[in-house]
């Protein structure tokens, strides 16, 4: 046999295409992760200005000029509205204007990244220095002194989405990716809702009563958990059971290469660039890690919408699974090859099970 015949019995044709798909996947990870993050220039940050009436347009104006745009800057009526957007994530930061000297008041919020917080610092400094102001920092919503760069709930949610495609894979490939029939899809669904169950509650008491990584309810971030791991299992089951185990490498596009460098954790979604900007939020790890910081540190607001998306992705995985192992069964699956029974089948028997 030829060295050609030996490539050609031991390199399938199948085979070659997987090779090809991770290859692209590799590839895509490098671009998506460095795209995203090599260059973090916030860009449109919501920013409140609270001054006098007849400045306060002009302010506006200045700091809605800057160079590079950093800023959306709009009229906000007093300091306590300004918490209160804040609070609510509805703005990241605002100017507090004194109106009788020159010491003016940044409000930040550390919590939802201190990268940005610090950006926003470093900003409106230098602004202010040009007009002969000096401004001190308050931070409304802090990150907890053990939360690094406001970077734990991201790690959170990114264990939470690696359990979830997981455990879909692992399901999946110990029986054929292809669910046979709906009983096996309602089992693996199940156990799939068990998993994030233990899943949820298991990160929430690790990030919380045991590392003190991150404040909040325990159970809250329980519930979030079990949603994130839910949500990212089933759409990687309905995956599998469209395209076999070509659905596992999509997860991981989905998921890994896109969902991750937009979520908004080693940058929040002000500093990424446009594209990964806009489908952050529609994926699960940036519902997932805006949700795990508004629980920890903006006392559960603004969660309404990341949670709707997390449970459109968990109703349309759970939906298309089910939908899918419906589907009439081809005739080579339907003549699926029964076990040999002991004995049938030998020299001279002259019986076999088909």
């Amino acid at each position: 046999m030829t060295f050609a015949d030996e490539v050609k019995n031991a390199v399938t044709v199948r085979a070659a295409l997987l090779v090809v798909g991770v290859l692209a996947l590799q590839l895509l990870f490098i671009a998506s992760y460095v795209g995203a993050l090599h260059r973090p220039d916030p860009t449109d940050v919501p920013f409140g200005v609270v001054a006098p009436r007849q400045v306060s347009g002009q302010l506006v104006g200045q700091l809605d000029g800057l160079p590079g745009g950093p800023l959306d800057p709009r009229a906000v009526s007093d300091e306590a509205e300004a918490r209160r957007q804040i609070q609510n994530r509805e703005i990241d930061g605002a100017l507090v204007v004194s109106p009788t000297g020159s010491a003016d008041t940044l409000l930040v919020a550390s919590g939802g990244g201190t990268v940005l917080a610090s950006s926003l610092t470093r900003i409106v400094k230098e602004a202010e220095a040009t007009q002969q102001r000096t401004v001190r920092t308050v931070d409304v919503a802090p990150a907890s002194p053990d939360d690094f760069d406001g970077l734990s709930s991201f790690y959170l949610v990114v264990g939470w989405c690696v359990g979830g495609y997981l455990c879909a894979s692992i399901l999946a490939i110990s029986a054929g990716t292809k669910p046979a029939n709906r009983q096996r899809a309602l089992i693996r669904t199940a156990v799939m809702a068990l998993y994030s169950i233990a899943g949820g509650i298991g990160g929430a008491v690790i990030i919380g009563p045991i590392l003190g990584a991150l404040p909040g309810s325990v159970w809250a971030l329980s519930g979030l958990g079990a949603l994130v791991v839910f949500a990212v299992g089933m759409i990687t089951l309905a995956l599998e059971a469209l395209t076999g185990i070509v659905g596992i490498g999509l997860a991981v596009l989905l998921i890994v290469i896109a969902g991750n460098p937009s979520a908004g954790g080693a940058f929040p979604l002000p500093m990424l660039p446009d594209f990964w900007r806009a489908i952050g939020p529609a994926l699960p790890p940036g519902a997932g890690t805006w949700t795990a910081r508004s629980i920890a540190y903006f006392r559960g607001n603004a969660v309404t919408g990341p949670l709707l998306v997390l449970s459109a992705w968990a109703v349309v995985g759970t939906a298309l699974t089910l939908l899918l192992s419906m589907r009439r069964r081809g005739p080579a699956d339907a003549a699926r090859p029964a076990a040999p029974v002991e004995g049938a089948g030998s020299p001279g028997s002259g019986s076999s099970l088909a």
